[in-house]
């Protein structure tokens, strides 16, 4: 595959690139106007070739529509398959080749990823974590992850760690999706934290928090995930609080923060009623919201926090599946690099969810994930929205 613009995961490189790839793997990366192997087919393309993008923070069994997580409680096995595969196809239509799954129902999507690495098939990879962990009647609870207490912590992770997820998600605080929980606090006491890092950790297994409030923020950082989903920093009358002490700390640390940025502007004309509560509760616009958000992953940066891009997928329209270009370009408005911004949605994100060395890179040995772009996101990032070619271990799938 050849392009005269290429961004291979971490920069962007000069007079484009050819990628050979053979049975489903790339074996190398090349000048533009390199001399093939006789017999190579060569497809030639004018836009921008990069690896495919990876989205850290999704949930497939939701299906994008208004309360899509409330209404996933209702839904029978079947009917979670077919959103689950409509979401997938979404996902890969938009560049997507890799997504991590942090909102499963019931292992359904534990086993769709269990049946993908039985065969190949035309979908994105799923790195997943199984249904996410919180309180009795907690955030998410209808996912069947409620967990009671030091014994029920320690037989959660253990169902985890045999039905081998990637990853343990937990809800470190209360969710604007889900009545009767609080953003600002917390769910678990340091010491239900601290035990479930403990035995995820001996089984081999990262942890991921949801922390919305700066509470939970500052209890998912003591009790040592390896990851924090929003990272908000919400008070009871601000968004993104954090003073350079608790910012040093994140970034010491080297937790991963998906700040799940990537949200469809036109939510500020119908934002959702639990969106308007929660900035009516603040005391700001939808817009002011949004704004403060941007600036906090700049501050997240500048403080040299390691940062991925997620969208939180598939839990309203303004979060559909597919988005994640649009959480690359929220990054560059905010004023990082076109380089940068993208590293977060390839090299970094594929890092960050264990598949460095497969996937988020144009290197020799990584799976064939290609995605080509029509423009060049270097100067204009909405290209990102326009792919031309998507390719999940070499073959053309959208």
């Amino acid at each position: 595959m050849r392009a005269p613009r290429c961004f291979d995961g971490e920069a962007f490189l000069p007079g484009g690139a050819t990628v050979l790839v053979d049975g489903g793997a790339i074996v190398g990366v090349e000048p533009h106007g390199c001399e093939v192997p006789d017999g190579c087919e060569v497809t030639s393309y004018d836009g921008t070739l990069l690896p495919g993008l990876v989205d850290m923070h999704v949930h497939l069994v939701t299906d994008s529509g208004p309360n899509a997580l409330s209404r996933v409680a209702g839904y029978t096995d079947e009917q979670i398959d077919a959103v689950v595969t409509e979401a997938l196809r979404r996902q890969l239509a938009a560049g997507v080749t890799t997504v991590r799954d942090l909102g499963d129902r019931d292992y359904n999507v534990v086993a769709r990823r269990d049946r993908q690495r039985g065969a190949p098939v035309a979908e994105p990879r799923i790195v997943a974590s199984g249904p996410p962990l919180t309180t009795p009647s907690g955030h998410c609870h209808y996912l069947g992850g409620e967990v009671d207490g030091p014994d029920g912590i320690r037989g959660a992770v253990r169902e985890r760690a045999e039905r081998r997820v990637d990853v343990v998600k937990v809800m470190a605080s209360g969710g604007m999706n889900t009545p009767g929980t609080d953003m600002m606090r917390t769910q678990f006491t340091d010491e239900e934290i601290r035990l479930l890092v403990e035995e995820a950790h001996a089984t081999g297994l990262p942890v991921t928090a949801h922390a919305h409030g700066t509470p939970a923020v500052r209890q998912a950082l003591a009790a040592g995930v390896d990851g924090i989903e929003h990272c908000s920093c919400m008070t009871e009358t601000s968004f993104g609080e954090a003073d350079d002490e608790l910012l040093g700390a994140l970034a010491a640390s080297g937790v991963v923060v998906c700040p799940t940025l990537g949200i469809d502007r036109t939510l500020q004309a119908q934002p959702p009623p639990p969106l308007v509560a929660m900035v009516q509760r603040l005391g700001l616009t939808v817009e002011q919201m949004l704004l403060d958000r941007l600036r906090f992953v700049v501050r997240l940066r500048d403080a040299g926090v390691r940062l991925v891009s997620g969208v939180d997928a598939g839990i309203q329209p303004a979060k559909a599946h597919g988005s994640l270009p649009v959480a690359v370009a929220e990054l560059v408005e905010a004023g990082f690099g076109a380089a940068v911004a993208l590293a977060t949605a390839t090299s970094l994100a594929a890092d960050a969810c264990g598949l460095d060395g497969t996937a988020g890179r144009l290197r020799a040995g990584y799976d064939a994930d290609l995605l080509v772009v029509d423009g060049d996101p270097s100067l204009d990032i909405t290209a990102l929205r326009r792919p031309v070619s998507v390719r999940r271990s070499g073959v053309e799938v959208a």
